[in-house]
This record gives C-alpha cells, sequence and structure tokens, in this order.
C-alpha cells in the first residue's frame, strides 16, 4: 500500500492584493458627500456641468452653421487634390484597412469590440454621406477590413510574416500613389505637390516625420553614448543645437537654408518642410532613447559580454530593444505631439489642416463661423490623438512595460 504524496506546485503565482469593491451608492458617499464641504463642491461642479453642457448642446444643435464643413469637407481632407486623382487616395485608405484589419486579427484577438466598432464605421459612414462616390468608396473600405480581418482568423500564423512585409511596403506605395510619376498622360501622372493639403498633408509629414525620424534618433543616440570623441561631440553638438531653437525656426531654416546648400536643385516645399519635422523631431527622440539606455541596469552588458557578443550585438539584441519599449510612453506622447506641432507649416505657406480651416473662413459665405470650423478642427485632431494614446497603452499591456 503506496501513501499519497500531495504533489506542489513548483512556482506558485503570487496573488493581486485584494481591492476594495462598493456598490454605485456606497462609492458615490464615500467619494462625493462624505463631508458636507465635498457635497457642497459636489453640488456647484454639477449644477456648472449642466449649464455649460446644455449651452454648448444648444449651440450646436439649433445654433452653429455645420453647413461650412460639408461644403469644405474635401477642402479640410485633401486641400486642392484633382477629383480625377481622388480614387488613389481611396485606395490607399482601403489598404491601410485591409492592413489594420489583418493585424487585428493576428494581435488582438481579444478585442473583439473594438474590431467590430473599426470595421461597422465605414458602413455607417457610408449610411450617411451623400455623394454616390464617397458611398461606394467607403463600402469597399469596410470590405477590405472585414476581408483582412477574416483572413487572419482563419490563417493568423502563415499571415503574421504577411503583415509585416504590408506594413513596410505600405508606406512606399502610399507616396507613389499619392504623388504619381512618369508623364502626364501615363496611368499614375504627377500631383505637384502644391495641390496636397488638409487632413492628408498633415498625415504625410506625420508619417514621414516618425518614420525617418526614427532611426536618426536612435543613431543620434547611440552616437552620444559612443566613446569615439568625434562622434559623441557631433552628436552633442546636433541634438542641443536643435533642441535650443524653436520649431518654427527650424521650419524656416529648411525653407529658406536648405537651397542654398544645393545650389541649382530645385526642392518642392514639402520636402523641405519634410526635411524641418526630421531634423526636428530626431533631436527630441534622441534625447527619449538616450534615457531608456541609461535605465538599463549594467547587468544586461555584463551578461551580454559574457555570452560572448559583440559589441554591435550586444546594442542590437540586447540593450536596444529593452530601451526602447521602457520609453514607449515617451515616444508615443512625442510623436502626439509632432502630429500636432505640423500645424506650424502654415507659417510658410503650406495648406494642411489649419492652413485649409484660414482659408475657408476667408471665403465670403462663411465669415464670421470660426467657432465651427475650429471646433471640427479640434476634433479631428483629439480623434487621431486619441487613438495613438490608445495603442500607446495596448502596446504597453501586451510588451508589460514597467515591470
Amino acid at each position: 500500500m503506496s501513501a499519497r504524496t500531495p504533489t506542489v506546485s513548483k512556482s506558485a503565482e503570487a496573488l493581486p492584493p485584494p481591492t476594495e469593491r462598493y456598490s454605485v451608492v456606497r462609492w458615490m458617499h464615500k467619494n462625493l458627500f462624505s463631508t458636507w464641504y465635498n457635497t457642497l463642491l459636489t453640488i456647484i461642479m454639477l449644477a456648472l456641468t449642466a449649464f455649460l453642457v446644455r449651452g454648448i448642446l444648444e449651440w450646436a444643435l439649433t445654433q452653429a452653421r455645420w453647413e461650412v464643413i460639408s461644403a469644405n469637407l474635401r477642402l479640410f481632407l485633401v486641400g486642392q487634390y484633382p477629383v480625377t486623382a481622388l480614387w488613389r487616395i481611396w485606395a490607399c485608405v482601403a489598404l491601410l484597412a485591409f492592413l489594420i484589419g489583418m493585424s487585428w486579427g493576428i494581435w488582438g484577438r481579444t478585442q473583439r469590440g473594438g474590431a467590430i466598432a473599426f470595421g461597422a464605421l465605414p458602413f455607417i459612414l457610408a449610411i450617411t454621406t451623400s455623394d454616390e462616390t464617397s458611398r461606394v468608396a467607403l463600402l469597399i473600405t469596410g470590405i477590405a477590413g472585414v476581408v483582412g480581418y477574416t483572413l487572419s482568423w482563419r490563417w493568423s500564423g502563415a499571415l503574421r510574416r504577411v503583415s509585416i512585409i504590408g506594413w513596410i511596403l505600405y508606406f512606399p506605395i502610399l507616396f507613389v500613389l499619392v504623388s504619381g510619376f512618369g508623364a502626364a498622360d501615363s496611368v499614375l501622372p504627377p500631383v505637384p505637390t502644391n495641390l496636397w493639403g488638409g487632413l492628408l498633408l498633415t498625415l504625410l509629414l506625420t508619417v514621414v516625420g516618425i518614420v525617418l525620424s526614427f532611426p536618426l534618433g536612435v543613431l543620434l543616440a547611440l552616437g552620444r553614448q559612443s566613446k569615439l570623441p568625434v562622434i559623441h561631440w557631433l552628436c552633442v553638438i546636433y541634438i542641443e543645437l536643435i533642441r535650443g531653437v524653436p520649431f518654427i525656426s527650424v521650419l524656416f531654416m529648411a525653407q529658406l537654408m536648405l537651397p542654398l546648400f544645393l545650389p541649382g536643385v530645385t526642392i518642392d516645399r514639402v520636402v523641405r518642410a519634410m526635411a524641418g519635422v526630421i531634423i526636428f523631431s530626431a533631436a527630441y527622440l534622441a534625447e527619449n532613447v538616450r534615457g531608456g539606455l541609461q535605465s538599463i541596469p549594467r547587468g544586461q552588458y555584463e551578461a551580454a559580454r559574457a555570452l560572448g557578443l559583440s559589441a554591435w550585438k550586444m546594442t542590437l539584441l540586447i540593450i536596444l530593444p529593452q530601451a526602447l519599449r521602457a520609453v514607449i510612453p515617451i515616444l508615443v506622447g512625442q510623436f502626439i505631439a509632432l502630429f500636432k506641432d505640423t500645424s506650424l507649416v502654415v507659417i510658410v505657406g503650406l495648406l494642411d489642416l489649419m492652413g485649409i480651416a484660414r482659408t475657408v473662413l476667408a471665403q465670403p459665405d462663411f465669415l464670421g463661423l470660426q467657432a465651427e470650423v475650429y471646433t471640427f478642427v479640434a476634433f479631428v485632431y483629439g480623434v487621431f490623438c486619441y487613438l495613438m494614446s490608445a495603442f500607446s497603452q495596448r502596446l504597453e499591456a501586451q510588451l508589460h512595460t514597467g515591470r
């Protein structure tokens, strides 16, 4: 007869501390009506909030003239981009929806509610719009997102690499479609950049600034950590010089000084603005990455050397991934600030979203409608900033940043 020996788990997981739960009434009593002065403050704030909400709703529903937005919606979105070439923009949007749907199905399977809301948005917009071309394009966009999500659910393992390659190729495809190439009678005739504007130009400046300033900023951060004096001091001078001047001065330098350094070469105004955005953003990104590099404990370096890794392999495989993961919140905050800072290009003559807003306000039919126009612009900026922030929080949760 053999005695049964109890099995004990080798690695017992620590349970989280117990949380105190309240009912709604008890929570309100504890946080809002615990004392007489808290009760007074709560009543005052509720009355003030009700007054403000009532005034805002009354203005938005009965007094505001939203026809200024509907009449100039295409101008707000793409500027003076030719109507005959708008199919390129819709093709980029449909491809983006397909990639987002595929990526959501591969890496965000637990977030079905968000996937349903994202997939339903194009169909809802298609129902509400009155333009037949936009309705068809929105339906195609919604179908592309649904197809990408469905395929990723069926073949998530096989499509993981396809999704990564698709995101890498998306940005070159985007610029080829938007800018065009070849002769004027070709399939994709060039579209002059002076016709780019609105949200299209804002997003292009932001995407170029993020994608190209990121590797430059990482190289500057690594160069500042270098033991070679020439590389170290060149990176230090660049970072401190750019961080010591305002963004608008960098934009003016790119617009006025860059052609002087390249005599005989005609550089487009949009390209010059992109260069200014990259130069400015890379300096701040380098400092953020340097902070992540300094947060890595010395034991990681010693462990990498003990494994026989070279300096480059140690940096690329061990140190840099941990440093970037540690500064994800800071980097996303910088990208959000960059998205909002692109509104300064209106000072150098580019008609981004803010520039289009000023143009619309100069129309004789819509004089004095600053509240409606700037409310719409603020809403657009707020939506994109919220999406970037939500993506950052989800990425932090998946990578367990801070643990």
